[in-house]
């Protein structure tokens, strides 16, 4: 099973950037983390601080091998139609983390443009997000 775990701008700075807020583990740390978890499972990381490569990305999945995309777009969340358009015309689930919770932050971060063609909204629970978006494809696919 194939997923794809799509990263947004400055997430290649985790670990540096406001630790308070985003943690100490690194972009590095998640995706083994993550590969070590789910060791039965193909899943392919991307991050890219470009708006049109990650739109690029996602359309990846319209080639059926793809079981579902847990995507954090960071700050394109908020104003992003591109990835929104993008989104909307997948054929898979996507699940939509943030790791801190964008409702307790300032007010633009509030409001989402992805969240309703999302599947799903994870957000605030840190890296742990992560792992319950993996789990809820899994989950998903199964059940088809």
């Amino acid at each position: 099973m194939r997923i794809l775990i799509i990263n947004g701008p400055n997430l290649n700075f985790l670990g540096k950037r406001e630790p308070q807020t985003y943690g100490a583990m690194t972009l590095w740390d998640l995706e083994n983390h993550l590969k070590g978890k789910f060791s039965s499972l193909q899943l392919e990381f991307y991050q890219s601080n470009s708006e049109g490569d990650i739109v690029g990305f996602l359309q990846k999945a319209m080639d059926g091998s793809t079981a579902g995309i847990v995507l954090n777009a960071g700050a394109y969340s908020h104003y992003s139609y591109a990835i929104r358009d993008a989104i909307s015309m997948l054929p898979v689930p996507v699940v939509e983390v943030h790791i801190s919770n964008t409702y307790a932050r300032e007010e633009f971060r509030r409001t989402s443009v992805l969240s309703s063609v999302c599947k799903g909204v994870i957000a605030g629970l840190g890296m742990a997000g992560y792992e319950l978006a993996v789990e809820f494809l899994v989950g998903n696919a199964k059940e088809k």
